[in-house]
């Protein structure tokens, strides 16, 4: 198994060497050993593991869930049962944050309409922001 430096690790796991850091200082993955200079050297098993987190930060799960998640994935004990309902209760984040994004977009879209759009001061948009309603 050959070791890797941080750069090399960040190109091959696509997670940047700073983000690399932060999981690590958040225990997300076990300490690289060090060199004596006190590089840190990572294994392939670590890469793969930075690949899963990037994965589940892509599929936009909190690094504390991503925490419950590599947890559970090591833990070959598991029963499938509590990775589903961590997905299904992320599935249910995810539609509230779609439906607020869908009533922002209509919202301005309304505005966009009402606005005329040219030459006139008076802008339905500007009005609106300025509201304290």
């Amino acid at each position: 198994m050959k070791a890797m430096n941080i750069g090399q690790a960040a190109k091959a796991s696509g997670v940047s060497a700073k983000m690399i850091r932060h999981y690590e200082e958040m225990g997300l993955f076990a300490h690289p050993q060090r060199t004596e200079a006190g590089y840190r050297l990572y294994s392939e098993d670590t890469v793969h593991t930075l690949k899963f987190i990037r994965r589940a930060r892509d599929l936009g799960f909190s690094l504390e869930k991503i925490h419950d998640l590599v947890g559970l994935w090591l833990d070959r004990e598991r029963s499938s049962r509590d990775v589903r309902a961590m997905a299904n209760a992320h599935i249910a984040v995810l539609n509230t944050k779609i439906d607020a994004l869908l009533t922002m977009k209509a919202t301005l879209e309304k505005l966009v309409d009402c606005c005329h759009g040219d030459d006139r001061p008076d802008c339905p948009i500007l009005e609106s922001l300025a509201s304290e309603k």
